[in-house]
């Protein structure tokens, strides 16, 4: 019997925390999309961002990603943003293992 790997999505504050170059499996991550189909859209140039190549690996820019995503850049408006909403996601998750509403 096979079980199926569930993928975790990154969190807007683990996206910021992403190096200027994002990997292939990564941005597969962000996306939310199977890994291969990632590498496939890569080679047939259909990726919704640009790849850089250096030597056999694929990349995409982080910067590339976050504009894709409608998210604002690297600055630090954008750092307390991807704060404020972890915060609030951890509330959140709070208050619903405890079975209390929040209004």
């Amino acid at each position: 019997m096979t079980t199926a790997v569930r993928r975790t999505a990154l969190t807007i504050a683990e996206l910021y925390d992403q190096p200027p170059l994002m990997d292939l499996p990564t941005f597969a991550k962000v996306s939310g999309s199977a890994i291969s189909t990632i590498y496939q859209l890569a080679a047939e140039g259909r990726m919704p961002v640009e790849t850089v190549r250096l030597g056999r690996k694929r990349f995409v820019r982080t910067a590339d990603v976050l504009a894709w995503l409608h998210l604002p850049h690297n600055d630090d408006k954008a750092r307390d943003a991807a704060q404020a909403l972890s915060v609030e996601h951890v509330n959140e998750s709070t208050s619903k293992r405890n079975g209390s509403t929040h209004v």
